[in-house]
């Protein structure tokens, strides 16, 4: 960027954030009108001439590249790189022929990953518009009457007014209008951990930076508690989250599985830096011909060269994401798809995966233990009036629709103010206007947190002095609700003696114990199948969740998940990092987790050389989400949880995601066969073209020769990502593991080096090939042609090849059209153009006991890598 460039940036910057703080300063109503809104929000004609103006509501990184720059990005791999240069040497050495086939190749490699990917584009782009983010936008209608309205996020403008709850992400940057016990989380903007509170009304105080506005909110932070109504000032690109998406886009950090595809990748180029030399040495010493030597080594170092890899990598991620599809799971980042095949541990809440996260309202009692229709009349006006995020609990109580049409509860109750709900507290209150005019603070949450803030109960019509006997009845009378399966809610309430416009937490004090709701989340009748089947497939699946030990003991033992020891969240924090490693490697259930808790488990588990999958769909699994190897949530998640995540599926059910993962470990074996079968291949050819180089009076072929060979291969293996996957490749997470390949390369690639050779000693002295290049080289062009095409069928499957294991048809073919067209070559009018020669029929009788034999020792090799190595 030039320094006027980065003055003008800067220059811009300096006014927007000037603009920011001339809003904070403004009352509301004078904010929307410099927007051109209202508080009533925008009409629909504005809306949408707004967004024509300013364009979507998303972010640099969220931009599909165009076709020029998927191109480029194919393009300028390493492998193609080093290709193309190749080419240009041969072009200005005088070999017109070599350096079109090497541009050939590398077209078809840049081509095969170019059309897949572009072809898949489209289709991932559907997906993708299956999990949008929405939020609730305040729409003047016709009659200038405001309507809340749920919108796709990206269509969000500046001047539209926005409602927040807790879980909610900040869609654009914003000033506040209203705002109650409002917390929020910056750490993605300002790296500050702690919470920081915001607030409504004009703010005229100096700050350093428009993040210390206390009225002013930013796309990229998230709603950690409380409610709030906001006008969008800024949106897409514009944001500061925008600009920091565009300067980081790129910086993502590379997973296990990219940084095993590079390490391969520039094992081979180093492999190639040295072959070439040593290569244009041997022939140019040998044969005293320099400018022939050099051309058979650029030859050597294409046929070294794994072209295809990034074209299989590209087709394995992208045909695996459109599989997954089908099976409900949507991957939002292609890698990830390896590292939920890669994946050994599962961490995830119970509610939903191993319930069925229909909760239904069971009971309404008092502190004996008898129903009581009052308190189920307190719980249905919390839920009715509180204005933040409606969780399945307040579902279920507003479910009683007959309170409000038969009886009436809410009539002549207005809601005068909220406390909203949040982690600590693990309660909500709302505080409505009686009809008698009095204040009425009604408190809703935990049993242990309400029993806290109470002083009183009521019970049989009358009010008595709550003390440590009627505690312990409580504690009591919970417990076996719990035992039973019930989740239990407790309900208090306090008449305000003192009435004000705006209450706090510290007014939740003195409250009269009313009694408990209690709710029924019924297990999964799939639970313990799905259990069963990612436990077989060598997938440990850990609980770890808010609620409390009893309930969540009771649901693993009616899916069959032996809980064991259940760590609760009180003990985490009393251990150290090495000492809860440990604890957390033997420990399938935690209980009473907090947020921070849950993701320092995820952590230390990932520490032990675990791979870890985390599934949730609450804003306390965020981090956890974040933290994992792959993060895995649900379309009904809160918008924070689906931004963290990896993947999401479509149904919230364990067997949804068996079949990700089985899917995962599809597109790894695919990959890491091209990988198997380059690696060992080119180990071989470099033995053998440095042996051949070292006694043939002529090259072992020629550079022409070399390079139509591996185009040929290059496409029998195009159809890999075709292939089918053996039961034991996915019956197991599999991680990269660059050291088993070394061996395996180092093992099979003799093998192959071997038969070589003795193709050499039957040209040379069955057939006298000592004064015949040609025929030499076309006879062991033939054999390591047809020896690479069968060795991929023993390489691709642990089993019997063509028996017990068969490739797909597509690879088949591909295979079998390359055998032809090698065996064809010599008789064909392009014999003369490559140098080859029509060998003796001797040579076909020969051939198939020396491909028999190859492929018997290879299998040999093959079985002794997997029993001794375990590949």
């Amino acid at each position: 960027m030039s320094t006027h460039g980065g003055q003008a940036q800067e220059q811009r910057r300096q006014a927007e954030t000037a603009e920011l703080r001339a809003l904070s300063r403004l009352e509301e109503a004078a904010c929307c009108a410099a927007l051109g809104s209202s508080m009533a929000g925008l009409d629909r004609d504005s809306a949408q001439e707004l967004l024509r103006r300013h364009g979507p509501n998303v972010v640099n990184r969220d931009e599909a590249p165009g076709m020029a720059r998927q191109l480029w990005q194919r393009a300028r791999h390493p492998l193609n790189t080093l290709l193309l240069a190749l080419a240009a040497a041969a072009y200005f050495l005088g070999d017109a022929r070599a350096a079109l086939l090497i541009v050939l190749m590398t077209l078809l490699a840049i081509g095969m990953s170019f059309l897949q990917e572009y072809r898949s584009s489209a289709a991932a782009a559907r997906l993708r518009s299956m999990v949008t983010n929405s939020a609730s936008v305040r729409r003047r209608g016709a009659d200038g009457q405001a309507t809340c309205i749920d919108v796709p996020m990206a269509t969000l403008v500046p001047g539209d007014i926005v409602l927040l709850a807790a879980g909610d992400m900040i869609p654009g940057d914003l000033r506040l209008l209203e705002a109650k016990d409002l917390f929020i989380n910056q750490a993605a903007l300002t790296g500050e951990a702690m919470p920081a509170e915001k607030f409504a009304g004009p703010f005229a105080l100096a700050v350093e930076s428009p993040f210390d506005l206390p009225n002013m909110c930013f796309m990229g932070e998230n709603v950690l508690s409380g409610y709030a109504t906001g006008l969008i000032v800024r949106t897409g690109g514009r944001t500061f989250f925008g600009e920091l998406a565009g300067q980081a886009a790129g910086r993502r950090p590379a997973t296990a599985f990219d940084v095993g595809v590079r390490q391969f990748t520039w094992l081979m180029i180093r492999c190639i830096a040295i072959m070439v030399p040593l290569v244009v040495l041997i022939n140019g010493l040998g044969k005293h011909d320099w400018l022939e030597a050099l051309m058979f080594a650029l030859a050597v170092g294409v046929g070294l060269t794994p072209e295809m890899l990034p074209m299989i990598v590209t087709v394995n991620l992208a045909k695996g994401a459109l599989a997954m599809s089908r099976t409900q799971v949507i991957v939002k980042r292609l890698d990830a798809i390896q590292n939920l095949g890669a994946m050994d541990i599962l961490c995830t809440d119970k509610t939903g995966t191993l319930t069925q996260d229909r909760i239904i309202l069971k009971r309404h009692l008092d502190l004996h233990g008898q129903e009581s229709e009052r308190v189920l009349r307190y719980a249905w006006m919390n839920s009715h009036f509180q204005s933040g995020l409606k969780n399945l609990l307040d579902v279920a109580v507003l479910a009683h629709v007959e309170l409000h049409g038969l009886l009436g509860v809410d009539a002549g109750y207005a809601k005068v103010d909220e406390i909203p709900f949040d982690f600590s507290r693990r309660r909500l209150s709302v505080v409505v206007a009686t009809p008698e005019g009095g204040h009425l603070m009604v408190c809703k949450g935990a049993v242990e947190e309400i029993l806290a803030v109470c002083t009183h109960y009521e019970a049989d019509g009358g009010r008595g002095v709550l003390d440590a006997t009627h505690v312990a009845a409580a504690n009591e009378q919970t417990r076996a609700l719990n035992d039973d399966g019930f989740r239990v809610v407790a309900i208090a309430y306090k008449d305000m003696a003192d009435r004000k416009d705006a209450y706090r937490i510290a007014d939740e004090t003195g409250l009269t114990l009313a009694g408990y709701i209690a709710f029924l989340d019924p297990p999964k009748e799939s639970a313990a199948a799905a259990l069963g089947a990612l436990a077989a497939s060598g997938v440990a699946v850990k609980i770890l969740t808010g609620d409390n030990d009893v309930i969540t003991r009771k649901v693993c033992r009616e899916v069959g998940l032996a809980a064991g020891e259940v760590v609760l969240g009180s003990r985490i924090d009393s251990l150290d990092d090495p000492a809860l490693a440990d604890l957390a490697q033997r420990t399938r259930v935690f209980a009473k987790l907090a947020p921070a808790q849950k993701a320092r488990v995820v952590r230390l588990l990932r520490s032990k050389g675990h791979v870890v999958g985390f599934l949730g769909d609450g804003i306390n699994d965020s981090a956890a989400l974040l933290a994992a190897d792959v993060g895995v949530s649900v379309d009904g998640a809160v918008d924070i949880a689906r931004e963290a995540a990896d993947i999401i599926l479509l149904e919230k059910n364990l067997l949804v995601l068996q079949s990700g993962v089985r899917e995962g470990r599809r597109v790894f074996a695919n990959i890491t066969k091209y990988i198997r079968m380059g690696a060992s291949s080119n180990v071989g050819n470099m033995l053998s073209v440095l042996g051949a180089s070292l006694f043939l009076p002529f090259l072992p072929l020629a550079p022409i020769q070399v390079l139509t060979n591996n185009l040929l291969y290059d496409f029998s293996q195009s159809a890999i990502p075709t292939d089918n996957v053996d039961a034991a490749d996915i019956a197991l997470p599999r991680q990269w593991d660059i050291q088993g390949i070394f061996k395996f390369m180092a093992l099979l690639g003799p093998v192959s080096s071997l038969f070589d050779y003795a193709t050499f000693a039957m040209m040379l002295w069955l057939f006298d090939a000592w004064q015949d290049a040609a025929l030499f080289q076309t006879g062991w062009f033939i054999e390591s042609l047809l020896s690479q095409t069968l060795v991929i069928h023993i390489i691709r499957t642990a089993g019997v090849p063509f028996l017990r294991s068969r490739a797909s048809a597509a690879l088949t073919a591909t295979g079998a059209i390359v055998c032809v067209a090698g065996i064809w070559l010599p008789y064909s009018p392009l014999a003369s153009v490559l140098g080859f020669r029509p060998l003796p029929a001797a040579y076909w009788m020969l051939l198939p006991l020396l491909l028999c034999a190859y492929g018997v020792l290879a299998y040999a090799a093959k079985r002794y890598v997997g029993r001794h190595w375990g590949m």
